[in-house]
């Protein structure tokens, strides 16, 4: 019983959740219960990141509604996990927190079952997409179950958040497949957009919200989360092509396969160092040799240590940031802290 009531709240929330889809799924289709299921796991083993920023604001606030801070830290951790679905299958990654992901270990289980690669490559897509729409909807059915009054505010949050987390997205599909340009400033835009809103700004803000903490509190950590989102996605670039993916969770190569318009390329732009192996970016069948090739020229070209000086510059910024608000005390130390993890993980 004591290890029952000293649970995480927001875990007890998302294994209840999850439990009760997978009931429901169950009678509906056995290959639905399992996409329930499988959902559950791709919910694991991330850092809690969100419903971490949200609590913390809340409790900064005086935590009035502990109940309602936990159902709106889980809604945010189905965001995301609904955002990582699509935005795998978005990339064509299969693996993710360093295992196959949803899509993959459906489509391994068509392959198994004798069909041809191409419908079981099918099959995988399918599965991720609809399983990210599926945790977007479920994310606002949690909210609805929000009892205080600020549940009108909190929806409006979840929404906004989404709303430029798509604009970001979209933006960087288009950066990468060259119908608008990537330039260092919109690929600043983007990670504002795509990062900064819904993982940074929309927890400190629902957080806040539940509390009551006002709109002077809500603009601040508006201003902080984007900050620290812009930095949190500036050393992403860094780790996707330089980081150890025994700790990222994800494949070094990835990026460079796939072609991906980051920081680092569009520093790289330009010198002789990366011209000379520029034609191996994006090529589908890349080789680990030829990714380190590329990786050389980014070092020679100066693109990372431009992007570690950005991370930098983006890590005393956010810091700058914390400290011209109004926040707590306990808040804004919790946050500058926050700012040095992310300038420095690994991870």
């Amino acid at each position: 019983m004591t290890e029952i009531l000293t649970r995480d709240p927001v875990e007890v929330v998302l294994a209840d959740f999850f439990a009760e889809r997978t009931r429901r799924a169950t009678p509906l289709a056995e290959h639905y219960a399992l996409l329930w299921r499988r959902l559950a796991r791709s919910s694991e083993g991330g850092k809690r990141l969100r419903p971490r920023l949200l609590l913390d604001a809340h409790r900064a606030f005086g935590a009035p509604h502990p109940e309602d801070a936990a159902l709106a830290a889980a809604a945010f951790e189905l965001v995301h996990t609904a955002l990582l679905l699509h935005d795998d299958v978005l990339d064509k990654d299969l693996t993710r927190r360093g295992r196959p992901n949803l899509a993959a270990e459906f489509a391994t289980d068509a392959i198994r079952s004798g069909l041809p690669a191409g419908a079981a490559s099918a099959w995988g897509t399918a599965s991720g997409i609809l399983g990210g729409d599926l945790l977007l909807s479920s994310a606002y059915a949690l909210v609805s179950r929000v009892q205080s009054a600020g549940r009108a505010e909190l929806t409006d949050i979840v929404d906004e958040a989404l709303f430029r987390a798509a604009a970001g997205e979209h933006d960087d599909v288009a950066f990468g497949l060259g119908t608008a340009p990537a330039t260092p400033e919109r690929l600043l835009r983007m990670m504002a957009n795509k990062t900064g809103s819904y993982s940074f700004a929309g927890p400190l803000r629902a957080g806040g919200a539940l509390a009551g903490a006002g709109e002077e509190a809500s603009s601040d950590l508006e201003r902080v989360g984007i900050a620290l989102g812009m930095l949190y996605q500036v050393r992403d670039d860094l780790l996707g092509v330089f980081g150890d993916p025994r700790r990222t969770g994800k494949s070094t190569t990835g990026d460079l396969r796939e072609g991906k318009r980051t920081l680092l390329v569009a520093c790289a732009e330009g010198d002789p160092a990366w011209t000379e192996v520029r034609h191996l970016w994006g090529k589908p069948d890349l080789s680990e040799d030829e990714a380190e090739l590329l990786r050389t020229a980014l070092v020679a070209s100066g693109a990372r240590n431009a992007v570690a000086d950005l991370v930098d510059a983006k890590r005393r910024a956010a810091v700058a940031t914390i400290e011209r608000t109004t926040l707590p005390v306990a808040l804004r130390q919790e946050l500058t802290g926050l700012a040095e993890l992310l300038a420095e993980r690994e991870s």
